[in-house]
């Protein structure tokens, strides 16, 4: 373009304007070439693309605005902390129970039910089968997380927990088992950091398959104690009454609660919450 200017001496460039004064010079610039005649100053400006030329009027002191340019945005990067920060590490739930219709429902079967309501709650599907149980992958928050109900039935629950534990190289500190429990009263949840299998024969069966270790947490859902002289094998088969039923199904919603805070804020914070959770018949 083309800029007229009378008495013009110098050009200088302050924060992107071009400023104007008077004396005879020329200034060269890696882009254009400035030209002083003593008749009429010319300031002829070349761009290497041959860009249109524009014209201006002469002034004593003249000013061009150039068009600033928003930078592109440039994403940060992470800070050091953020890049160093571990990513969550995968969990294993397990819950505890027998295939079939003829076990659905029954109080051996609490563990089961309260795998099916954390898959629900999460939008896990368990539709699959893998290492000889009802399987599905999914996250709680940014925790991945595997849901397990072995089919193996009860007393062998460990052929299948043992086959996904060694398979995916989980630590056994992030395997929790859920199962049903008849020395605690019913409706009650408890969350223990490790211990033996209390006579249950599917955690029996589970801790075999663990090489006999027993570092892993659990939690237990009271069934509570057979009535009179009933066996025992015969309480835990049975169904549950409507007024069980509504307590069971608030004790899963605090076991849900209860396996998210463990995987989100650790097993110290879950079992305070755990232990401080009243039951529905406490709260009526």
């Amino acid at each position: 373009f083309l800029i007229r200017f009378q008495n013009l001496q110098i050009m200088n460039v302050v924060s992107g304007a071009f400023s104007a004064s008077s004396s005879a010079a020329a200034v060269g610039f890696p882009y254009c070439r400035l030209c002083y005649s003593s008749s009429k100053t010319l300031i002829s400006s070349y761009w290497r693309r041959g860009k249109r030329m524009a014209e201006f009027p002469s002034s004593a002191s003249a000013t061009l605005s150039t068009t600033t340019t928003t930078p592109a945005t440039v994403s940060a990067s992470p800070s050091p902390v953020e890049a160093t920060k571990p990513k969550p590490q995968p969990w294993l739930i397990v819950g505890l129970g027998n295939p079939g219709k003829r076990y659905q429902s029954t109080r051996h079967n609490v563990g089961f039910e309260m795998v099916d309501t954390i898959a629900e709650a999460e939008g896990i599907s368990m539709s699959s089968v893998s290492f000889k149980a009802m399987f599905g992958k999914g996250f709680v928050g940014n925790v991945p997380v595997m849901l397990a109900k072995p089919q193996t039935f009860m007393n062998a629950s460990g052929e299948s927990v043992g086959a996904i534990v060694s398979y995916y190289k989980i630590p056994l500190k992030q395997v929790l088992v859920i199962f049903d429990d008849l020395d605690l009263p019913f409706a009650k949840l408890r969350l223990l950091p490790k211990g033996g299998h209390g006579g249950h024969n599917g955690m029996r069966s589970v801790i075999d398959h663990f090489k006999g270790s027993r570092d892993f947490p659990r939690l237990r859902i009271g069934i509570g104690r057979p009535p009179g002289k009933m066996d025992p094998i015969n309480f835990v088969l049975r169904t549950f009454n409507r007024q069980e039923r509504e307590e069971l199904d608030f004790t899963f919603q605090n076991g849900l609660e209860a396996v998210r805070i463990l995987l989100l804020e650790g097993f110290n914070k879950s079992a305070t919450f755990v232990n401080s959770a009243k039951s529905l018949e406490q709260l009526h």
